[in-house]
């Protein structure tokens, strides 16, 4: 296929801070694993690009839907010094864009389909994995994908979905075909542009926190969608008690819709107090930190797990920050709780679950609270470092 597209695509000046040094993987005025410590000064742009051709096992989506990630607003978003927040894995000028669903336009002849083990065929309708592991370095063939020491991020540093049309490995696409039966009409590519984002709270809080009992009591921090969907899989999981703490009402409302079963306002009410109250003094099993302020939450959380009666407590960090958490080394020895760190979503069969749980019924799509065409994406992903009244914002092809 041949022609023009545009794209709305993040730009930045390479200026690294006094002090930082080139790591292994970082390129030259190009791409660094330590983004808020060199990009200066974003701005985003709608710019016209050739549409990608793929390879020999790639594959070619037009895509449907593509929701605006909290990443995307960090990495468009600068403090008072003019660096980005966002942290982690970054080169620009890149387009934006990961959490997306499309269909199949064009598959090169070794590009396979892993839910019929066949060549893809045109008109299939997908998701991806943003993560772009190599598979052949230690940590992917140890079965860490997210640990990848090739990676490549679609939306961070290789061009992504806020487009028309994208070229990705096969191995990274997985069919949301399994949602037919549910979903009628284009409602299908809304809850696949859904798979992502719920794919990050299932690595975090089943595949690295360890899952739940059921009858488990639960702490979720953050109700962005990864929070969001947190309580809607540990809900799902069997836990008795789901707290979702989030101070901005919509959202808390959200996560009450979607599986919360108790919801704390932060800044009204003392987080630790109305924990150990909600529980009646027994505190959680498992929490997941999903602010991106973990110096802020942990004392609070640090509270719960020396006054509650529950041992064992796992303590999940979820969001990118680089702030340090004031850790109390005698609270995790004397309560046995330990804190695991959660990163990407890859891996582990957290895909084809998250897909069959949203097949049998979790409906995740009443998170997508407004729906934009894409020239309205960069107003919109400005629009959300003050605004975050709605849960997530979505461009959907006309």
């Amino acid at each position: 296929m041949q022609g023009k597209m545009p794209g709305v695509t993040l730009i930045a000046d390479w200026d690294p801070k006094p002090g930082f040094k080139l790591g292994a993987k970082d390129i030259e005025r190009r791409q660094t694993y330590l983004g808020s410590l060199v990009w200066r000064n974003p701005r985003l742009e709608i710019r016209e690009y050739d549409i990608p051709t793929p390879g020999p096992e790639e594959v070619l989506l037009e895509v449907k839907a593509c929701g605006i990630c909290g990443s995307d607003v960090h990495m468009a978003q600068a403090g008072k010094d003019g660096y980005i927040f966002y942290p982690g894995l970054t080169g620009f000028p890149c387009i934006l864009g990961h959490e997306f669903s499309g269909v199949v336009v064009e598959a090169g002849k070794n590009a396979f389909d892993k839910r019929t083990n066949k060549p893809f065929k045109g008109g299939e309708r997908v998701t991806s994995e943003e993560m772009l592991w190599c598979g052949s370095c230690r940590p992917c063939a140890d079965g860490q994908p997210n640990h990848c020491e090739r990676l490549n991020e679609v939306g961070f540093n290789v061009n992504g979905a806020y487009a028309r049309y994208i070229v990705l490995p096969a191995r990274t696409i997985w069919s949301l075909e399994p949602l037919a039966a549910r979903y009628k009409g284009d409602d299908i590519f809304l809850a696949g542009s859904l798979v992502e984002p719920a794919c990050v709270a299932y690595n975090a809080v089943i595949e690295r926190g360890g899952g739940i009992r059921p009858g488990d009591r639960v702490v979720i921090l953050g109700g962005g969608p990864v929070g969001i969907a947190a309580c809607a899989i540990l809900r799902r999981a069997g836990a008795s008690k789901v707290i979702i703490s989030e101070p901005q009402p919509e959202r808390a409302a959200m996560a009450l819709q979607l599986g919360a079963t108790h919801a704390i306002n932060p800044l009204k009410e003392d987080f630790a107090e109305r924990v150990l109250e909600i529980t009646e003094g027994m505190g959680a099993d498992l929490f997941m930190e999903a602010t991106g302020v973990p110096e802020l939450v942990y004392p609070g959380i640090e509270r719960v797990i020396w006054e509650g009666r529950t041992l064992n407590s796992t303590v999940v960090v979820t969001a990118r920050a680089e702030a340090k958490m004031p850790v109390t080394g005698e609270v995790l020895q004397v309560r046995r709780a330990r804190i695991v760190g959660a990163q990407g979503h890859s891996g582990h069969g957290n895909f084809p679950r998250v897909i069959e749980c949203m097949a049998d019924g979790m409906d995740l799509t009443p998170m997508i609270t407004k729906k934009i065409p894409l020239d309205q994406v960069p107003e919109n992903i400005i629009g959300l470092q003050t605004d975050r009244s709605n849960c997530k914002i979505t461009y959907v092809a006309d």
